[in-house]
């Protein structure tokens, strides 16, 4: 084995981070669990597999979990954990330091002005011309449709809604047209079928009392003379010559 080899095998922690209130507060369980982690890291402060580790030195899944939430470690979506205070911790001359497999989680940190890794943070997205223009044109269309859409509403008439007539006003108008119309049978009619014409809703009750003037076979009223019978009886009477015998 050779010599750079056997070096970088060594790790170090500084007392600056191990001997604060903050890890000293932790459960010894999570203490042992960072200096384990800590001696099984890559040169580059990252460890694959972190259960593997809690089996090895009796660490539970609460005891990763403290660290992780006190960020003595950091975590990753694919499991990966590094060191957050590794190069405090560690430092590796180039010729013997051998670079990190887990090359993805690593390009999302950068190293804080204190020598500790810390997540990158993610560039906000800003609109270029182009999505401001589509965006823009977006609107527009969406603006010409409400107003097409508005224009042929405002185009229709408005719809009147059906208001069933009283007997009063039936009468007054079978009156005006001389039908000969009952009134109160036709709104009884009409009221008890909920004014239904068929299958659907009437819309116009005087087109109904027409309707049922024309089946109730209207004919205009002979006129009658008091007391002399009507036009046509006088007149068989006046053209009646007895027969003789």
């Amino acid at each position: 084995m050779k010599e750079g080899d056997i070096t970088a095998e060594k790790r170090m922690f500084a007392k600056s981070i191990v001997l604060t209130d903050a890890f000293l507060d932790m459960p010894a369980s999570a203490r042992c669990l960072y200096f384990t982690l800590g001696m099984l890291a890559d040169d580059d402060g990252f460890v694959g597999s972190p259960k593997s580790v809690m089996r090895q030195c009796g660490a539970s899944q609460d005891d990763l979990g403290i660290l992780l939430a006190k960020r003595f470690v950091l975590g990753f979506d694919s499991g990966v954990i590094v060191i957050k205070h590794w190069r405090i911790n560690n430092y590796l001359q180039n010729d013997r330091h051998h670079d990190t497999t887990y090359q993805e989680e690593l390009a999302t940190l950068m190293i804080d002005g204190k020598g500790s890794y810390t997540e990158r943070e993610k560039p906000m997205y800003t609109p270029c011309i182009q999505d401001v223009y589509a965006d823009k044109n977006s609107i527009d269309k969406k603006s010409i449709d409400k107003s097409s859409i508005e224009e042929s509403v405002a185009d229709k008439p408005p719809r009147t809604r059906f208001t069933p007539p009283t007997v009063d006003e039936v009468r007054a108008y079978c009156t005006e047209k001389g039908y000969p119309v009952d009134a109160e049978r036709f709104v009884d009619y009409y009221t008890s079928n909920g004014w239904m014409v068929g299958k659907n809703k009437m819309k116009d009750w005087r087109a109904a009392v027409r309707t049922w003037a024309k089946k109730d076979d209207f004919r205009p009223q002979k006129k009658v003379t008091p007391g002399m019978g009507t036009v046509e009886e006088r007149q068989a009477m006046h053209e009646f010559k007895p027969t003789e015998f």
